[in-house]
Order: C-alpha cells, then structure tokens, then sequence
C-alpha cells in the first residue's frame, strides 16, 4: 500500500486563477436531510470584528474536565475548553487576528501551520516569539494569502501538548471557489492516551527510549474530538470534506466501505492540477486532504469510515486493528442518481527550477540514544540550512531509519519532484510530505520572505528527540553580512 499512497503524498504546487469543472458542481442549497451533521460539527470561533475583511477572535488555553471516554472525566489541554479548538473560518486576503491567552500551568504558543505568516508570527519558542507564559498573553496578527485547510497547535513541548488536546482547524475559502458543493464538512482526525478506568492521560514519556523512536500513539481515536459519531447522510448525494491529521505519530489510512471513492481535489496548500479518484485516502500527521465523496447506501452492510492499519515502519501494524471512524446512517430522501464523481481542474505553473541550490538531507536515527539527526551536504551545522532571499533549493531527503518521517516546512510551501526532477503530477502544493522508511523523496522550495523557519518530522516525539533544524533565509550568520554559496 505503500507505493499506492506515494501518489498521494508525492504532490506539488499550484494557485490562482479559476477552477474548470466538467461536471455541474453548484448547488444552491443542501442535499442532506435536516441536522445531518449534527454529532460531527466543530464549533466555530466567533468573529467580532465588523468588518467584512478581518477576522478576529479569542483564543484562550486551559485545562477542561472533559468526558471522551463514557463515563469517566479526563483533564485535556483545550483551546476555549474544547476539543478540538473552534473553526477560524477567514477567506483569501482576510486579515485575522487572535488574541491568545495562556491559561495552562506551561508555557505555550501557537504555530498556524500551513499558512505563510511573517516569521514573528510563525510561534516557534525563542526563534519567531518568546513563549507565553502562563497568565501571559499574545496577538496573533497576518493577513492569510491562500484558500486550503490549514491548523494550528502548540510548538513549546509539542509532542505533549498536541497529545494531551492542543488542536484546532484554520478554513480559509476562496471567493471564487466554484466547487459549490452546499454541503461541507471539516473533518479534524486525532488520538489521545487515556486511562479508560481513572480518565488520566498518559504520559508524554510512556514507553521510555522506544515510544520516543517509534512515536506514541494514542489508544482512542477521534473524529471532531468524538469516538465513532454518527453521519446523517442522503444516498449519492454529493459531500464536501476537508480533512487533517492533528495526530502526533499516527497516520491516517482512509476507507468509505468496501467500494466507495474519494476524489480527492485539493491537499494541503490547496486545489490541485486535477482531481484524482482513490479507494483510500493516507494522511500522514500534519497533512490535510480536500476531497469529495458521494456515499451510497448499501442495505447489506451498514456504511462506514475507517482507518486500516498503516505500514509507517518497524512494529506499527502488528497487533493494530481497524478503527470505526464515522458510522453513517441513511436517510429516507429519496437518491440522487450521481453517475461519477466529478473531476476538478485547476491551473498550475510549475516552478522554475534554473539556478536552483541542490541540497542532500539525510535523516538518521541513533538506537542506543533514542535519538535522530539531521545531516546535510553541503555539511550545515545541525542542519540549519542558510538561504538568499529569493534562493530556490531543491532536497534530496533520504530516510535511513526504519520509521517514516513526516517532514513539514514552516512558512512555505514546495513542489514534489521524482527522481528526474520533474514535477510529480497532478501538481499541488505541499508543506508536509511523508518520507517512507529507507527511502527517499524531493522537493522544490523557493525562500522569498526573510527569517528562521523552522522544519521538522511532524511525529512530534521524533522533532523532540532530534530531527527538527532551521531554514535561516537571509539571516546572517554570527560575524557574517551574509551567506555565500
């Protein structure tokens, strides 16, 4: 399955411009019976700026008695005391502002990962901003430049406070969107440790050294914060879903019953060259996928989302077994004879690559020590790799572990090459992409705003024990004016 899922991952760049779809999309009002997405809707954050163009919100962290396992109250780490946080909604070029406040007994930031912030905005602890401490407050301030699904978590102890609930969605609509689809939903996917006897959660070192090598995941699985709810759902009826991987370790292997198809039209930047058709749908933590679906009813067998067991390395599907994500439950409205999902279009430029910097990144892994390593060559300290403003670079990332790294890139987006360097179709953009265990991938960035981003494997436990470095984009090193190539 591995190979079948590499489509997926191996996608690249695109935006601008208008959709062409061949088939009649626009619906001017819903399909679904009443309350279909009742049990599954997220909350949304309230917008109290009037005007039109800005979005602005309150955005506050705590620890909240919550009840994820029947009848037994758990302590999670919330944003304004839910889990997931609320839906920001914005659309292209909104300003939004969030004003933050701290209420954990930690201290903490918010990364909005995926959007292209100023680096004083990108909340990485003592590189973009100081933490916020607790009691202590921040504003969050940009302006959001591109249409996608995008999220935001914590990035002082990450792998602990996205564990312990720290999530939310970030949506961000294009005006000119004409996948009109009525019926939308924001799927955030996630786990969580739990003690199902005292509600306690686990603990963010459990399993020592070698739930830091392998990455922890948690033993409940959530849709929405919810296990297992239920989707009201009309038969051929045409569905809009947005979806990311909040998870810390655990990627997400999608199946909609047993001949069901996903069109999966966008991935985590956005819309792609065009859509494509799939039996499943793989995310890798960090990454997001758009795509549309028209779930038809089976009186044989109950209809059902899952998540088979996916091979991300040593010991990560032996002793796994499926997962019910999301029951669905017919209505009695009568069908909507849907012949074929429709294909989605979208123009794409692919980015130039003359004079682009060539850079190998190897991703090592040490046993004894639990700990991982970034190299590169040319030979850069720790991995921090200096780049002009301007510069294009493209990576050769080669995986030595056993383990796949999920690599995401602060602040940017790149293209997926193959081994020829050609762009790897149909192009998307992408800000996470998923290096397979022992093998290798490429990708093409081009650095046109200044600061120190941040990249990382978004199996948190793996950035905390090692593999996370910088992208230091015109900032000098120490007695430099500059750095020279």
């Amino acid at each position: 399955m591995r190979q079948l899922s590499r489509s997926f991952f191996s996608l690249a760049l695109c935006i601008t411009a208008s959709l062409i779809v061949f088939a009649p999309l626009a619906r001017a009002e819903s399909l679904q019976p009443a309350g279909w997405d009742e049990a599954l809707k997220l909350p949304e954050a309230r917008d109290t700026n009037p005007d039109p163009r800005t979005v602005e919100v309150n955005l506050e962290a705590s620890v909240s008695s919550l009840e994820i396992v029947p009848g037994v109250k758990s302590d999670v780490w919330t944003y304004n005391g839910g889990l997931p946080g609320p839906l920001i909604r914005a659309h292209v070029g909104d300003r939004v502002i969030v004003h933050f406040t701290n209420k954990l007994p930690k201290p903490t930031t918010v990364h909005w990962h995926g959007v292209r912030v100023p680096i004083e905005m990108d909340g990485v602890p003592d590189i973009s901003q100081p933490p916020v401490e607790p009691g202590s407050a921040f504003t969050y301030e940009f302006t959001v430049p591109d249409a996608g699904l995008f999220w935001y978590h914590p990035h002082v102890m990450s792998a602990a406070q996205v564990g312990f609930g720290l999530y939310g969605a970030l949506l961000v609509e294009d005006p000119n969107d004409t996948v009109t689809t009525a019926d939308e939903l924001v799927l955030v996917l996630s786990d969580i440790g739990i003690d199902d006897k005292t509600g306690a959660l686990y603990s963010p070192d459990s399993g020592g050294g070698l739930g830091t090598l392998f990455g922890r995941e948690g033993n409940i699985v959530l849709v929405n914060g919810r296990v297992n709810p239920t989707l009201k759902f009309r038969d051929g009826a045409l569905q809009r879903w947005r979806i990311v991987n909040t998870a810390k370790s655990r990627y997400f292997n999608l199946v909609l019953g047993e001949s069901q198809r996903f069109a999966l039209i966008g991935v985590d930047g956005g819309l792609l060259e065009y859509s494509i058709e799939q039996d499943h749908l793989v995310l890798a933590p960090g990454e997001r996928a758009d795509v549309l679906i028209a779930p038809r009813h089976d009186a044989a067998q109950p209809l059902m989302l899952r998540t088979f067991p996916f091979d991300r390395g040593f010991g990560s599907i032996e002793f796994r077994s499926v997962e019910d994500l999301v029951t669905f439950e017919p209505s009695t409205l009568p069908s909507v004879p849907t012949a074929s999902l429709p294909r989605v279009q979208h123009p794409v430029t692919a980015m130039s690559l003359a004079g682009a910097t060539k850079l190998q990144m190897d991703l090592l892994v040490d046993k004894p020590t639990a700990s991982f390593s970034i190299k590169t060559t040319p030979d850069y300290k720790h991995g921090a790799i200096p780049a002009a403003l301007g510069e294009t670079q493209i990576w050769t990332i080669t995986n030595h572990a056993v383990w796949a790294h999920p690599i995401h890139l602060h602040g940017f987006f790149f293209e997926v090459l193959d081994e020829s360097g050609a762009p790897v179709h149909p192009i998307g953009w992408k800000d996470t992409i998923s290096v397979p265990a022992e093998s290798t991938m490429r990708v093409a960035v081009r650095f046109d705003r200044p600061g120190s981003w941040m990249y990382h494997c978004h199996i948190l436990d793996h950035a905390e024990a090692g593999l996370m470095s910088t992208v230091d984009v015109a900032v000098p090193a120490p007695g430099e004016s500059g750095h020279h190539h």
